[in-house]
């Protein structure tokens, strides 16, 4: 964002940067930027407080008066939520399906619920819903120790693959949780600890690293600090 501040102020447009990450805006000097230190996907701040969002737009927006360049910080800090969030998965139904196949098919009415409550998904990069299953069952099979070359991916692609499991699981689980939106850290924290397809897409990656996998492969699969 920083990069295309100056592209669009040479062009003759003014613009405001809100900051997700200090080190960036400091790096870059963008002409007028406000850093939140808010959790990242949040540039706003708080999901549905209309007001708290209206203030960080307001106090951006301002900066438009002000002589370039310059970083505000916005006062209120917000610290990321980690905590995993409370979503009850659905029983077992095939004991004679890997944990995270049975699991992900029983998640399916809930993600169906959830697409047409909204009407939109996130979850189309390189897989439907139908072929989450056939995808962790093929992660269920490296996870184990089986040869990825000799046992194709659906989608081929690791981290598109892993990325729409994890946007199927995300809406899903909206389905069922109770309350206010949970924070970006706590869905994460909930994929990768309490769900049997989050420790499928690690052990998975565990298990591509040990056969000498290329990096690209296996890395990006999940966040550095899983």
């Amino acid at each position: 964002m920083s990069t295309l501040a100056h592209v669009f102020e040479a062009a003759g447009l003014a613009t405001v940067v809100f900051a997700s990450m200090i080190e960036v805006v400091e790096l870059m000097r963008p002409p007028r930027a406000l850093y939140c230190e808010f959790p990242l996907g949040r540039p706003l701040g708080k999901p549905e407080d209309t007001a708290f969002q209206l203030d960080v737009l307001r106090r951006g927006l301002a900066l438009l008066d002000a002589e370039s360049p310059i970083i505000e910080t916005h006062p209120e800090v917000i610290e990321s939520d980690e905590t995993p969030m409370a979503c009850r998965l659905p029983p077992r139904h095939d004991p004679s399906a890997p944990p995270a196949v049975d699991e992900a098919r029983g998640l399916r009415a809930a993600y169906d619920r959830a697409l047409a409550k909204r009407g939109v998904t996130a979850v189309g990069r390189v897989l439907d819903a139908s072929s989450i299953p056939d995808a962790l069952a093929v992660l269920h099979e490296w996870a184990e120790g089986g040869d990825w070359k000799q046992t194709p991916l659906p989608g081929k692609n690791t981290v598109a693959v892993c990325h729409d499991i994890r946007a199927y699981y995300d809406e899903a689980a909206l389905e069922l949780v109770t309350g206010p939106p949970p924070g970006g850290r706590s869905a994460e924290a909930w994929f990768f600890e309490q769900t049997e397809a989050g420790a499928t897409l690690l052990a998975a990656r565990k298990s591509l690293e040990a056969q000498g996998a290329p990096f690209p492969f296996w890395f990006y699969m999940a966040p550095a600090h899983r």
